[in-house]
């Protein structure tokens, strides 16, 4: 069951709903729909210079709520989304934590509408699984290392877009859908493998006001693999299957005049877990994978709570300038499963071997965000964009069983100004040029490490960090149809100082004067092109990134942790995509990936990275078909590279999916069909076979399942 509000947050809800009632009212003449625009002319907000996709110097991507629908239909899991639409970012681990889901091989700063999901001291690999995708409008994605929204994109920059409110008068949505395993039905798990889920949403635009509420709830059973066998269940990280989850979004904008606009949203998301079976450890060597057995976990079940705030003011002439601006709040509670590891035992409360705990990470943000773009200058040549940033961060993460701290409490304080300039130099030549000073502190409480690690007092203090980023890029366009691009751009983000705190065993050690703790500083180059020639798309891309302390996750008796090595990845992209006609259009996207790191600080990379750091080489092809303006259909196939790495002990075999859907628009509503997994492949994931080689997390993939959608919208 899901927690009641605290009495501040129903408080915030109510405020909301009370301001709500007289725009639901009001209004009686209202806009005609308009079409939506092609994603590469969007302005992606993300890149903070009013630029569209094919104008940026960088790969930039814009998924569509179409594009997003169809993998909805497939998959609810957010992580499979993106998976399936971009070779570059790592296959889903399919889990309630996605630590190793990068993209281009380091970790991506997700954010919602602009606002920081990930948690810059003590990521969670929750950050994904904050929102329900089906309450997105578009996913911007920006690949590779950059700093225009502060610190933790070392991979790129993910903004997930909310849904906004259509034009036209007052109308509803429903949507509902079912999904079922095509084996296993007829044994005692049967009636526990069905997935259940629901949205409903209100909205409508006005003279001047406009609305969107949304809902949605969606209740997992167990999944199967391919043999019909349970998937085994991470009773400790947390999983997606047998969990309940529920999403409430609200924005409520106003229209001061033609050029100001005011909005505020809201948005509470909460993932539990059912905890209703036990892992039971596979055999790597026999090829069994972990099953699930009904079993109530010890502990509390595992969950995720978020709340996002944000105010947003936008002002498009403002002294011939255009003003954006926003405050933010989110509030994180991810509670883990509990275990009785070596790492939480403690004498002093129970006999070794006897105590289960979990851990609880708590973080609480506030933080703004302002730009101010001037267009026109130099006879309309160039387009200056700077503003300042701000970031208030502060948590800890301690047991939620016994109360002991296991990551003291720290704050996190950030100012950032920047500049970021666009010089049209011809008709055909765009250069690209941005600067951005980074000015950081972190406070640490003194503490004293578990049982464990031997007791001991940990000196707290303060640390600072002023890193000044630069970037630079060109557009040079031949042709008409015809662009090429290149970049280079630096990251900045923090190490996870949880899993650097937490394993101190050596007294005497002071937070300001360790060198694991320090920033990293990625330095990213890329050069593609890009071909727009009637019906073909055409895209490819050359990057390397680099770093000198980098972060590399690392696994040490079937516990993460952080080795700070020099690490470089070079990859390449690239994707073709035809339109046969209006009706059927087909792509193909390739990405390959490769890393290294320096593991005996000789200032050689001799070693290779493995899954928990990099995606395996993948190529995803489509082909999305309307058959008579009534009847479409869309399937896709991934094939994922098998490869070898430094351990022995790690080889992954590869596999291909096959995943297809079709839509039937009907007098009333439209119904759907989808099908994940088309040939029932039996396959172990990518992270069970290449990142952690522990029994209980040799994990199968998911088997075939059919879902059945039905949506309406009045």
């Amino acid at each position: 069951m899901l927690s009641p509000l605290p009495p501040r947050r129903r408080a915030r809800l109510g405020v909301l709903v009370s301001a709500s009632l007289p725009i639901l009212a009001a209004h009686g003449a209202w806009a005609q729909s308009a079409p939506d625009p092609e994603p590469s002319t969007v302005v992606v907000s993300a890149t903070r210079s009013n630029l569209t996709a094919d104008d940026a110097p960088q790969t930039v991507l814009v998924i569509g709520k179409e594009d997003i629908a169809r993998q909805l239909a497939i998959s609810g899991n957010s992580s499979d989304v993106l998976a399936s639409l971009l070779p570059s970012f790592a296959p889903s681990r399919g889990k309630m934590t996605g630590s190793a889901e990068t993209l281009r091989g380091r970790t991506p700063l997700i954010l919602v509408d602009g606002v920081p999901q990930s948690n810059p001291l003590r990521p969670t690999g929750r950050e994904a699984h904050t929102i329900d995708y089906a309450l997105v409008e578009r996913i911007e994605v920006i690949q590779g290392a950059n700093a225009v929204n502060g610190l933790g994109a070392t991979g790129g920059t993910i903004n997930i877009v909310t849904r906004r409110p259509g034009r036209g008068s007052l109308s509803q949505s429903i949507d509902v859908q079912t999904t079922l395993p095509t084996s296993g039905i007829g044994s005692s798990i049967g009636n526990d493998t069905a997935n259940f889920k629901a949205s409903y949403r209100l909205e409508g635009r006005g003279d001047a006001f406009d609305y969107l509420f949304a809902l949605s709830a969606e209740d997992q059973g167990l999944h199967l693999d391919g043999q019909g066998r349970p998937l085994g269940t991470d009773n400790t990280q947390g999983d997606l299957m047998d969990s309940r989850a529920f999403d409430a979004l609200a924005k409520l904008g106003y229209d001061i005049d033609a050029d100001q606009r005011l909005q505020l949203s809201v948005n509470r998301y909460r993932l539990k877990s059912k905890a209703g079976y036990l892992a039971v450890a596979g055999d790597r060597a026999r090829g069994i994978p972990t099953l699930s057995v009904p079993g109530e976990p010890p502990g509390t079940p595992p969950w995720n709570d978020v709340w996002t705030t944000a105010l947003t003011y936008r002002h498009a002439s403002l002294a011939g300038m255009e003003l954006s601006a926003m405050v933010f709040n989110q509030e994180f509670e991810g509670l883990f499963g509990a275990d009785n590891s070596a790492t939480f035992q403690d004498p002093l409360i129970a006999p070794n071997g006897t105590l289960y705990d979990q851990s609880r990470i708590v973080a609480s943000k506030y933080g703004s965000k302002v730009g101010l773009t001037k267009d026109g200058l130099l006879d309309g040549r160039l387009k200056l964009t700077g503003g300042f940033d701000t970031l208030y961060d502060e948590g800890e993460q301690d047991l939620y069983g016994t109360g002991r701290t296991y990551v003291p409490p720290s704050e996190f304080r950030n100012l950032s100004l920047f500049l970021q300039g666009e010089a049209q130099v011809t008709g055909a030549l765009a250069l690209h040029a941005g600067v951005r000073r980074e000015r950081s502190d972190v406070r640490i409480d003194s503490y004293t490490t578990l049982a464990s690690f031997r007791r001991v007092a940990v000196e707290g203090g303060k640390l600072d960090f002023n890193e000044t980023l630069k970037n630079a890029g060109l557009v040079f366009k031949p042709l008409r149809q015809v662009s090429l691009f290149s970049s280079y751009s630096e990251g900045f983000g923090m190490p996870d100082i949880g899993r650097v705190l937490r394993s101190i065993n050596t007294p005497g050690v002071s937070v300001a004067r360790m060198r694991d703790l320090q920033p990293i500083l990625t330095r990213s180059a890329e050069a593609g092109v890009r071909v727009r020639e009637g019906a073909w798309d055409l895209d490819a891309s050359w990057f390397r990134s680099r770093s000198d302390l980098g972060a590399r996750v690392a696994t040490v008796n079937g516990a993460f942790v952080m080795a700070r090595e020099k690490t470089r990845i070079d990859g390449f992209d690239a994707a073709a995509a035809y339109r046969f006609d209006k009706a059927h259009r087909a792509r193909i996207a390739y990405a390959r990936t490769n890393g290294r790191y320096d593991s005996n600080a000789d200032g050689t990379l001799d070693a290779r990275l493995d899954g928990l750091n990099v995606a395996p080489d993948r190529v995803i092809a489509s082909w999305t078909a309307d058959w008579n303006g009534r009847l479409s259909s869309f399937v896709q196939a991934q094939h994922a590279f098998g490869d070898t790495f430094d351990d022995p002990a790690m080889k992954f075999k590869g596999y291909t999916l096959v995943d297809a859907s079709a839509n039937w628009k009907l007098p009333a509503g439209e119904l759907r069909f989808a099908v994940a997994n088309v040939f029932d492949r039996m396959y172990i994931t990518y992270f069970s076979q290449s990142g952690l080689v522990e029994p209980k997390r040799y994990f199968a993939g998911r088997g075939r399942a059919v879902s059945l959608g039905y949506a309406l919208r009045f």
